[in-house]
């Protein structure tokens, strides 16, 4: 049979045992261990081994790491009247972890339906050109709202990014035709000014020719030249347009 006072010092030993384990925290690096002492604020622990008082002392760890939140898909409609459905992912980080406990009562949740209201308020008024053209502008406006809305809080809005942009199939639709029709009025104007940069070499060409006598004979040589190939049974002539010339003349008196 066990003695009475064995017991009693068992149960002694235990009970000092959880009090000493009460008393002792560990917080990591990334970890901060805000303090309420009888309820109130008491101060705020860095990383390491931690003493509190049991009992008075209630310590609760907050991460400083940086948390991706990704915000729901919201179907907003822009400044030009075209319904969208567009999804972001947030980047933040507590700064404050006194303040993200005690101002708020869940700081998580809290700012993920503040980004939700600000992102369909700030890409609603938002044309459906800008928010894909400018999509780094609307960004840096988002996270300048979202960080001076949380700073109360204690949080720091390091970035916001607009993931995804869903267009209606009929504006797709329409984007693409207007694309199709970009593409081939580039194309003709293109093609006219190749044929005015070739006329004006034209007109160059002959104006040189025209300048000088022999000109119009070489180039007649020069074409023989390249007309007179291998395997080629076509032989080309120049004829000097002076030899035929009163022969146009007598051919114009007698139909007269």
């Amino acid at each position: 049979m066990i003695p009475v006072g064995l017991i009693g010092w068992a149960v002694l030993v235990a009970m000092l045992v959880a009090i000493v384990g009460s008393a002792v925290r560990v917080l990591f690096e990334y970890e901060r261990g805000v303090v309420f002492r009888l309820g109130r604020f008491a101060g705020v622990k860095g990383p390491g081994l931690r003493f509190i008082i049991p009992v008075v002392d209630k310590l609760v760890k907050v991460s400083l790491r940086i948390v991706a939140m990704d915000v729901p898909p919201q179907d907003i409609i822009t400044k030009d009247n075209v319904s969208v459905k567009v999804n972001a992912v947030l980047y933040f980080r507590v700064v404050g972890p006194e303040k993200a406990l005690i101002e708020v009562e869940n700081f998580l949740y809290a700012t993920s339906q503040l980004a939700q209201t600000t992102l369909r308020s700030v890409l609603g008024q938002s044309e459906l050109d800008e928010l894909l053209a400018h999509r780094d502008k609307i960004n840096q406006n988002l996270q300048q709202i979202l960080d001076r809305q949380t700073d109360a809080w204690g949080i720091k809005v390091a970035n916001v990014e607009v993931k995804h942009i869903d267009l209606p199939v009929e504006m797709q639709r329409a984007m693409a035709r207007q694309a199709e029709a970009e593409r081939e009025r580039r194309s003709k104007v293109i093609h006219a000014e190749g044929e005015f940069q070739a006329s004006q070499k034209l007109a160059d060409a002959a104006r040189i020719i025209s300048s000088e006598a022999g000109a119009l004979q070489l180039r007649f040589l020069q074409t023989l030249t390249e007309v007179a190939t291998e395997k080629n049974s076509t032989i080309i002539f120049p004829v000097p347009i002076d030899l035929i010339r009163p022969f146009l003349g007598k051919a114009g008196l007698e139909e007269k």
